[in-house]
């Protein structure tokens, strides 16, 4: 079985990039390159939970991803993103990882710029992060570490905050990343995790199949790109590790958790997007009704 799996994979790889190479040639290319990759799309998402109780409804949480900064995406694109955040108006900001591509390869100045950005980002709830791989990347640690702070972003690095709502509260944890940190759930998760609504963000959406045991009732994730290039009949084509079986969108992982996985903004290893435009998604809470 793994063979044949192994050797289908190899195919599907082959063909596709193939098709790739052919279908990206002309304008494809030019749109693949200049023109998608600005596409910016706003998804607008139910996160639908019976432990949503009555106060949370109409919650709004904006969650954005993987700007890549530095690699095919500039100051000006983030300047242009910070303006569509805002003009939502969310209670709460989520940041799910890889703020820039290789951190020890930014300028002073766009580390100044983007920091000035996300401080200008509003959020009466609070605004929060955890690392992707990019972030600890490259030496990059510490010093992201300091420029979202800067920000007035707060680390959820194994780590929760419980907030309040219209008098309820619930929780929002974070795990280090899958890849370069050390993820450690037990940490994240706060006891009362098991009777009170939780949100779990986590850079690695794949790394949900380890931890869907644990008290959570969604894993907001990104790292995936969406594959970046999506080819008809074949799929995603480029997903990286911890990202192979949940791409995008939702996902049902137990009769009351969810994951949802972001397209994300920029691009990485290939400055290419086709037919996956890049997105940040704005979640409304929403109690789901019980039957009778």
């Amino acid at each position: 079985m793994n063979n044949k799996m192994n050797r289908r994979s190899f195919l599907k790889r082959m063909l596709g990039g193939a098709i790739s190479l052919l279908g990206l040639s002309g304008g494809s290319y030019y749109y693949a390159k200049y023109m998608e990759p600005s596409m910016l799309s706003v998804q607008e998402e139910k996160i639908i939970s019976s432990n949503i109780p009555p106060q949370l409804e109409g919650l709004r949480v904006l969650q954005f991803s993987d700007t890549h900064l530095g690699f095919h995406y500039d100051i000006t694109q983030f300047e242009r993103l910070v303006h569509h955040i805002n003009k939502q108006q969310c209670d709460l900001l989520l940041f799910t990882g890889d703020l820039f591509d290789a951190p020890n390869e930014a300028s002073f100045e766009m580390l100044e710029q983007a920091a000035s950005l996300l401080d200008s980002i509003t959020a009466p709830l609070g605004k929060f992060w955890i690392y992707g791989n990019h972030d600890h990347g490259g030496y990059g640690t510490d010093l992201i570490a300091t420029y979202m702070e800067k920000g007035g972003f707060t680390l959820l690095q194994n780590q929760h905050k419980t907030l309040t709502y219209n008098g309820e509260e619930f929780i929002v944890s974070g795990l280090d990343d899958v890849m370069l940190g050390k993820p450690d759930i037990s940490r994240a998760l706060p006891p009362q995790a098991a009777h009170t609504f939780t949100m779990l963000l986590c850079h690695e959406p794949d790394y949900v199949e380890h931890i869907k045991g644990e008290p959570f009732d969604i894993q907001l994730s990104g790292h995936s790109h969406g594959g970046q290039i999506q080819i008809p009949f074949l799929g995603h084509m480029v997903t990286p590790p911890y990202a192979k079986q949940y791409v995008e969108g939702w996902h049902t992982i137990r009769s009351n958790q969810s994951l949802y996985v972001s397209r994300g903004l920029g691009t990485t290893r290939l400055p290419y997007r086709f037919l996956c435009k890049p997105e940040f998604t704005v979640h409304t809470l929403t109690a789901q009704k019980q039957d009778g």
